[in-house]
């Protein structure tokens, strides 16, 4: 498909408009086409900076009047579900956030909906498309596969969220989640620690797991400490890489004293906060999808072995 992509918006608040405007309005090959939101004064000024002139306040109206390739529904999760439902099962291609819905059930059924009416789908797990990380698992796994890794994240934060429609596990820690799935492989075994520290919810979870290859992958989240932390770390056969995506990653090889150095920002080509944390990758990721016919790395399919990977570290088996 040589043809400019048709999108369409489901939501014109800040994370939207931090990442994901701003990421289609640099491809010369996406129109945006039009946009809904209940709050019009967000609608509007979000379709007067990207010059859009198919407004909404009705996501129905929009997705029976616009001719669309694609819809991006970037709500909350709670929300999502009837839209995400409605966006599919008249045929369009899907982008959401993270996570993929309350529940692994309603993924299950995003999934479902997407294989029946033959829909590219996409959840937005854009840890995976930070070059940084793209770039360090390559030069890891240049050694062999990946024998060990960590994903950490922490925060000093309350951990409830949208009122406790969700679990800070699957709203937040999922990140942590999927970037074990993204670096070890798919899990065989699990084991984990669920605690509460200070709060009235649990807001620590952590686990060990095996991977299917052989190797082991840990997990580390906790909302109860002293600031956001998330970090990753990948080893192979005499390698081993310490990567903060807001950083820089540290590569030790072969007992060598001094690592190799790589900026997120020079991974990127970028300073811009899109593009160096993934944010411009997983949507231009989306679109070639699209246009060559291809299953995105993490569509809804995909993103239910994430959430089912979820629900046995929160049921500590």
């Amino acid at each position: 498909m040589d043809e400019i992509l048709k999108v369409g918006f489901v939501g014109a608040g800040s994370l939207a408009n931090a990442m994901h405007y701003p990421s289609l309005a640099e491809f010369q090959d996406v129109q945006i086409k039009a946009i809904c939101d209940i709050n019009e004064e967000r609608l509007h000024s979000t379709a007067d900076k990207y010059e859009v002139e198919g407004r909404y306040t009705d996501y129905r109206k929009m997705l029976e009047v616009e001719e669309l390739d694609a819809v991006y529904v970037i709500m909350p999760p709670h929300q999502l579900f009837e839209i995400v439902v409605r966006a599919l099962e008249t045929g369009h291609n899907v982008f959401i956030e993270k996570p993929p819905g309350v529940t692994t059930f309603q993924t299950r059924r995003f999934a479902s909906l997407a294989e029946k009416h033959g829909c590219k789908t996409m959840c937005a797990f854009n840890r995976r498309f930070i070059p940084l990380n793209r770039k360090v698992r390559e030069i890891v796994e240049e050694r062999g596969p990946i024998i060990q890794c960590t994903s950490t994240f922490y925060k000093n934060s309350r951990a409830i969220y949208y009122g406790g429609v969700i679990d800070v596990l699957t709203c937040d820690a999922i990140h942590a989640v999927d970037m074990l799935r993204w670096m070890g492989g798919e899990v065989k075994e699990v084991h984990s620690i669920v605690s509460r520290f200070n709060d009235e919810v649990p807001n620590s979870f952590n686990a060990v797991v095996r991977f299917e290859g052989g190797g082991a992958g840990f997990l580390c989240t906790n909302w109860a400490v002293g600031k956001r932390v998330h970090t990753f770390e990948m080893h192979s056969y005499g390698i081993s890489a310490f990567v903060d995506p807001d950083d820089r990653a540290l590569i030790y090889a072969d007992n060598r004293e001094e690592p190799t150095v790589i900026s997120a920002t020079e991974a990127a080509g970028s300073s811009d906060r899109h593009k160096y944390y993934g944010f411009y990758h997983e949507n231009r990721h989306f679109i070639d999808c699209i246009k060559e016919d291809r299953e995105p790395e993490t569509c809804f399919s995909d993103a239910v072995k994430t959430m089912e990977l979820a629900d046995k570290i929160r049921g500590g088996f």
